[in-house]
């Protein structure tokens, strides 16, 4: 009898999990419409520089011209493609890592457009290594490599450590002969640098730039002076990504997004000091000095097109590959689509 209740049981538990699922895919193609005919949305951002085109879409209007309303959900790398996966959100703003990282396991996603290109990245030593070997922020990037030759880093990334080694290797210094601290995050390799524990760590802006702002480092290496960071080596640096079953189902609203994406990153183009860029730019990252933000507005290619090419997704595949980030990544044509936008 214990043999037949177990095996009962788990067929009830079985079948419930198939409704589940069943049902999660049914709310995943769902969109809600209000009495003012707008369809409310739920979109996956990350609290980073690149969420800064969907918040001047919201600020100047472009999603309540397509007739959509906006839901920010913050999520992490970890959880963003679970949550677009559930139906949690409709919209994911993803980084080439996520999405090339979600297709190697089969997942159905689709890229609908990009968002903003390269690596805002940058690289702080402490004011006391930058003393040591004279280095400034306009110091030749193949000198400050040098320098960090016998050094202490801090990371708390494989990803921007693997960013940091290529910098290295262009310039003749070998990455793994460093004296490398894991920390756990962004945050944690600031507080090692102020504390003396680490000579430089490397993450996105607006940290290191903030850094520098408060006194306690020099930026030293950005993607103005390291060309493996840079949006034409590098290629597309942040994708616009959906189901592709919530894309079949729905294909006004995911125009409608992608379109309202496009105005913003093409307004932010154009108006890289105006007072709404910095206005949305303060909401996005609160508690970063203007001057940062203004500056790290300004390391991001904001795209006039969303499109996406070919030649510029193969540049991003070969990109996360050399950093060790998704070995088996690839991308077919089935994997992306410009017919979304405007």
């Amino acid at each position: 009898m214990r043999h037949h209740t177990g095996a009962r049981t788990l067929a009830l538990t079985s079948a419930a999990l198939l409704g589940a699922a069943l049902l999660t895919g049914c709310a995943d193609n769902s969109t809600s419409v209000g009495a003012d005919g707008k369809t409310t949305v739920s979109v996956g951002v990350s609290g980073n520089i690149f969420d800064l085109s969907i918040r001047v879409a919201e600020e100047n209007g472009y999603f309540d011209q397509h007739n959509i309303k906006v839901k920010y959900v913050t999520l992490t790398a970890a959880t963003g493609t679970s949550a677009l996966e559930s139906g949690s959100v409709q919209f994911l703003n993803d980084s080439p890592t996520n999405f090339l990282a979600a297709l190697s396991k089969g997942l159905p996603e689709l890229a609908i457009g990009t968002n903003g290109g390269g690596n805002p990245l940058g690289l702080v030593v402490s004011d006391a290594f930058a003393k040591q070997h004279q280095l400034t922020a306009g110091t030749p990037a193949d000198q400050v490599a040098k320098a960090l030759a016998d050094s202490t880093a801090g990371a708390s990334s494989a990803n921007t450590k693997a960013e940091a080694g290529l910098y290295l290797k262009a310039h003749g210094v070998d990455p793994a002969k460093l004296k490398w601290v894991s920390l756990p995050s962004p945050a944690a390799d600031k507080a090692s640098l102020v504390k003396g524990e680490i000579d430089w760590f490397i993450t996105s802006e607006p940290i290191p730039l903030q850094v520098q702002h408060d006194g306690d480092g020099v930026v030293v290496a950005d993607p103005l002076k390291v060309p493996q960071w840079a949006y034409e080596d590098a290629g597309y640096g942040q994708f616009v990504v959906v189901k592709k079953s919530y894309a079949t189902a729905n294909p006004e609203v995911t125009k409608g997004f992608a379109t309202a994406v496009q105005q913003a990153t093409a307004y932010i183009d154009t108006h890289l000091k105006d007072d709404t860029v910095l206005k949305v730019a303060q909401k996005t990252l609160p508690g970063v000095p203007d001057d940062v933000l203004t500056s790290s507005v300004a390391q991001v290619d904001w795209p006039k097109s969303g499109e996406l090419t070919e030649a510029g997704l193969n540049r991003t595949v070969a990109f996360v590959k050399s950093i060790g980030a998704v070995p088996d990544a690839k991308v077919s044509s089935d994997d992306w689509t410009n017919k979304y936008l405007p």
